[in-house]
Order: C-alpha cells, then sequence, then structure tokens
C-alpha cells in the first residue's frame, strides 16, 4: 500500500452496522479490513463487498482474545506496515433488563471484557501502526446507555434501559476515549479519538432480530452508522474527544 491509502480496520464488522460502515468506507474509496471472530464469517462477508468490486479484506480478530489481537497486529504491519483508522465497533451486551440490585458478575465481567478490555487491547496493539500513519484516527463505538446525563434525563430515550453492566463499560470506554485523546494531544500526536453513539438501530444486537428492533423504534443501520463514516472520512482530522452521534454532541 501507498502512504496516501486510508487503510481502515472496522471490528465486529462480518454483519450489522460493522458491516454497513465497511461497506460505505469502502465505496468512498478506502481499503477496509473487516476483523471477525471467526474466518468462515469474516471471508464470507469480505467476499459480498469484494464481488461488488469493493477493496476489502479479512482479518481473524477476537477482541475477548488478546493472542487473536496480537496476531491481527501482526499480519496487518506484514501486509501493510500501517493503519490510518481504527473503529473499535465490536461490541455485546450480556445482562440487558437484569437488576442492578442481583445482576450476575459473570455477566458484568463478559460485558467489560468486550466492551472495555477488548476495545483498550485492540487499540494498544493497533497504536504501532497508526503511528506509522501521516495522521491517524481512534473511533469508538459507544451509546448514550452509557452517559450517566442521559440516564438522569426522564425525557431521554435511554432513561428506563437497564443493562448495568453494558452501561458501565460504555462509561468506562467514554473515560478511555477522553484520556487517550488528552493523551496524544498533549504529546502533539497526529491521532484523534472519537466516540459516537449510534442510537438504537435495528440489527441482531443483544439478540434481537432487525425486524423486532424495527418494532421498538430501531433506526435503519445507514442511520446509525452515518456520524462514524463522516468521521472516518472528515478530511481535516480535527475532532477529538468527543461523543457526538447523528444529531450532534451527546452528553458524557
Amino acid at each position: 500500500m501507498t502512504k496516501t491509502e486510508t487503510l481502515t480496520l472496522v471490528t465486529g464488522a462480518n454483519r450489522g452496522m460493522g458491516f454497513e460502515m465497511t461497506k460505505e468506507l469502502a465505496e468512498k474509496g478506502q481499503h477496509v479490513i473487516i476483523g471477525a471472530r471467526t474466518a468462515e464469517k469474516g471471508e464470507a462477508a469480505a467476499k459480498k463487498l469484494t464481488d461488488k468490486g469493493l477493496n476489502v479484506d479479512f482479518v481473524q480478530l477476537d477482541v475477548t482474545d488478546p493472542q487473536s489481537v496480537t496476531d491481527a497486529a501482526q499480519t496487518l504491519k506484514k501486509h501493510y506496515g500501517q493503519l490510518s483508522i481504527l473503529i473499535n465497533n465490536a461490541g455485546a451486551a450480556f445482562d440487558g433488563r437484569k437488576a442492578p440490585s442481583t445482576v450476575d458478575a459473570k455477566l458484568l465481567h463478559a460485558d467489560f471484557d468486550v466492551n472495555y478490555f477488548g476495545l483498550i487491547d485492540v487499540t494498544q496493539k493497533m497504536l504501532p501502526l497508526l503511528k506509522q500513519a501521516p495522521t491517524a484516527k481512534i473511533i469508538n463505538m459507544s451509546s448514550m446507555m452509557g452517559s450517566k446525563t442521559e440516564a438522569l434525563n426522564p425525557d431521554s430515550d435511554v432513561y428506563h434501559a437497564v443493562a448495568v453492566g453494558y452501561q458501565s463499560a460504555k462509561a468506562a470506554a467514554n473515560m478511555y476515549t477522553v484520556q487517550l485523546a488528552k493523551e496524544f494531544k498533549n504529546a502533539q500526536l497526529p491521532i484523534t479519538v472519537n466516540a459516537v453513539d449510534p442510537g438504537m438501530v435495528a440489527t441482531e444486537f443483544g439478540g434481537a432480530t432487525p425486524e423486532m428492533a424495527k418494532s421498538f423504534g430501531a433506526q435503519p443501520v445507514e442511520f446509525g452508522v452515518a456520524r462514524v463514516v463522516e468521521l472516518a472520512t472528515d478530511a481535516t482530522n480535527q475532532d477529538t474527544a468527543t461523543f457526538s452521534n447523528t444529531h450532534g454532541p451527546v452528553a458524557w
């Protein structure tokens, strides 16, 4: 690859919003790598897009498996030498509708393994590749469900949501976003770090079906990925330490 090519890694990209991001960014000329837990699903997803003439590859990457993350980083280093954009999209909720007073600690650990510790592991291991690019971006898929402000706002869409493990993990990931962005800014590194809330989107997230999610008012995946695509294609790359969605800023 050349120094001018935009190479983007999207984790959890074999379906749902990750797949849509991959498609839209590839359509805009980026070379996108699908990160997926299994080779079968990842390769199948990549083929759907390469059959359309899009510049898409696959790398096996399970964010909860440190060796898998290490291997993925080594593969990208060997084949590409750098990375322009990291989109930490992989996420899962294991404790939906569980009362905070009785939720099983194993579910809380599972929430944090994917949404917080996995995100950090991927970020840290991909950072040497991001530093090789002239300018780079880290975009963390968060959720308004991790906003304490909106959790206390009776008029908010997430006021009645109860998934304390998932919500806590997203709140923690938001803080990591802020602190990492500040570290890079203070060190004058040309790497921005932002969090994005996709809103309620019609996917298979949380064990639902897209049709079921739509019946509860979920938006199409194109709506959910719009802000990510906007950030990923922003040539100025000036926004950092922000939390936003398609409507604008989201309260931390």
